[in-house]
């Protein structure tokens, strides 16, 4: 059924009906703000796999019962 899904002719329609909508102005704007929002995903989903990936000795250590201190 879509064989021949995505032609040039139908990015330039593309391109022409947001041109349309949304006016030459904002077009830059708007791809900035979509740039810094993928940057942003970027760098967290990174943080969080290097959090995953490597446990925190500090978090082991908080888990281990303290002993109790003697008396002399």
């Amino acid at each position: 059924m879509l064989r021949n899904g995505l032609e040039p002719w139908h990015v330039a329609i593309v391109v022409i009906v947001c041109l349309m909508l949304f006016g030459s102005k904002k077009l830059p704007e708007m791809a900035r703000g979509l740039g810094k929002s993928a940057r942003i995903l970027k760098a967290e989903a990174k943080a969080l796999r290097e959090e995953t990936d490597a446990p925190a000795p500090a978090a082991a250590q908080a888990a281990a019962p303290v002993p109790a201190p003697t008396e002399r």
